[in-house]
């Protein structure tokens, strides 16, 4: 994955934000809105994008494109720069591949234990059985 082209392949949108802000917030456009469209995509191999799109499947719309919003600064660059770095962070996470499980045999020892333990419980509800005389 190549970060720096990555960025040059997003989309940014700055609208109003909403909330607490006085007369401010009705005449900037502080909020940033981040769009990433997967299958479009020149930087992410289509190995990495088969990896991708399950992993973030909640967050995709039905055109695979990823969709971020940052209001949380009233600076329309520091919520770009913010809203920049969770995008990074989230496709990194949606591309690390996990660690194949490797199979691994039961030690004899362990079954060997488990067996003497069931028969020893076995003799013990055995003995709480009342005799049978017959």
């Amino acid at each position: 994955m190549d970060t720096g082209r990555i960025i040059t392949e997003l989309s940014f949108k700055a609208v109003r934000s909403s909330g607490a802000g006085g007369q401010n917030v009705n005449k900037v456009a502080s909020k940033v809105v981040l769009s990433f469209n997967i299958n479009t995509s020149q930087a992410l191999s289509a190995e990495e994008k088969e990896t991708a799109i399950p992993k973030l499947a909640t967050r995709l719309t039905y055109e695979n494109i990823l969709i971020l919003t940052c209001d949380e600064d009233r600076s329309q660059l520091k919520n770009k720069e913010i809203v920049i770095k969770r995008f990074l962070e989230i496709i990194q996470k949606a591309l690390v591949k996990p660690k194949e499980r490797k199979a691994t045999k039961i030690p004899k020892s362990v079954i060997r234990k488990r067996i003497k333990d069931k028969k020893s419980i076995s003799e013990i509800k055995k003995s709480r059985k009342k005799p049978d005389f017959n």
